[in-house]
């Protein structure tokens, strides 16, 4: 995933939680005030025990070209950027409230190297750079159930990360990265994910996916990944999914790209997408038939430009959140509910 290198970064810890509420009507995006940005020293490595990875380590794939700066429709998504403190370090990051209502920016909170604030007393961080990490958001308080993160790798001069659906769908999460040189590139859930209520993104994916993979929908708290679901693994209902596929892996070493396909970049994607060697770069094969990770599916057909990190390999032909350039000024994070 970070770095190039589809290994899920893990370390650093960015908290944000909450409670329950019931989807309220959209309301206008929610304009952070302008508190002084954070400086902080770049954080000493935690033990991989600390964070457990979300993938196998993965071999460097090129990042994608430079997209063009969002037009009027995304600036009233991602507010008005003119105000972003430059960063004493690396990069600023800003956090904004897109849950439509659901919480006040005082109940959107952010962890990240032993700090925690809610964007109504902190909307920005100075990020320095790091080996490894995941800032994480979570809604109502800092210790709620309801939190999600994104990953990072955050060189002198370099940005590389993504957001991730590898270990589960909890928070929508958005992320745009501005650089220097013109470079704004967005990944994440869609316009229309964060627009509905959490709900309907519940119910849409309950009835887009074949049944054995409805299950994974927990009530309105998460949706599980296939990959670390017990059901898929032997002795589960599921455990004999994939079998008309392959005899050399289970249904849960696939979903998950472990055991013998574990550094099989390209064999584990083949599998979860139901393509051939000679389908791998064709876009409009993957997902066509069963058996396939329908769950990656569900999140593809809901992100921006179609990409998701779906499964530990999903960055195969460039279809995952990955973006990273040089000189980056600022990264936008957006927490929806």
């Amino acid at each position: 995933m970070i770095v190039a290198i589809r290994w899920r970064l893990l370390s650093v810890v960015l908290v944000v939680a909450g409670c329950a509420p019931s989807p309220p009507p959209a309301a206008a995006p929610v304009t952070a005030a302008s508190p002084v940005p954070v400086s902080i020293a770049p954080a000493p490595p935690s033990s991989p025990q600390a964070v457990p990875p979300s993938s196998p380590p993965v071999s460097k794939r090129p990042a994608k070209a430079p997209t063009s700066a969002p037009d009027k429709k995304s600036v009233s998504f991602w507010g008005d950027t003119s105000g972003i403190p430059r960063a004493k370090n690396v990069l600023t990051v800003k956090v904004l409230n897109r849950t439509n209502g659901a919480y006040p920016d005082s109940k959107v909170y952010w962890t990240f190297n032993g700090q925690t604030h809610s964007i109504a007393d902190q909307p920005y961080l100075d990020m320095p750079a790091n080996s490894a990490g995941r800032m994480y958001f979570h809604l109502g308080s800092p210790t709620s159930k309801y939190n999600d993160f994104v990953e990072f790798t955050v060189g002198p001069d370099q940005f590389n990360g993504n957001t991730t659906r590898v270990d589960a769908f909890v928070l929508k999460i958005a992320m745009r990265l501005h650089a220097a040189d013109g470079f704004d590139q967005e990944v994440g859930e869609s316009r229309k994910v964060f627009a509905e209520s959490r709900a309907a993104t519940f119910a849409r994916f309950k009835a887009a996916v074949p049944a054995e993979f409805d299950h994974l929908a927990q009530g309105l708290d998460k949706i599980l990944s296939p990959g670390g679901d017990l059901e898929f693994k032997p002795g589960g209902r599921y455990a004999d999914y994939f079998a008309a596929s392959t005899s050399a892996a289970t249904s849960s070493e696939i979903l998950g790209c472990a055991g013998p396909l574990s550094g099989k970049p390209d064999e584990c994607a083949q599998l979860n997408r139901h393509v051939s060697a000679a389908q791998a770069s064709d876009r409009s094969a993957y997902y066509q038939a069963a058996p396939a990770n329908f769950y990656a599916k569900f999140w593809h057909d809901n992100a921006i430009d179609g990409r998701a990190y779906g499964f530990p390999y999903d960055d195969v032909n460039a279809q995952s959140t990955y973006v990273s350039h040089q000189d980056p000024q600022y990264l936008l994070v957006a927490v929806g509910f």
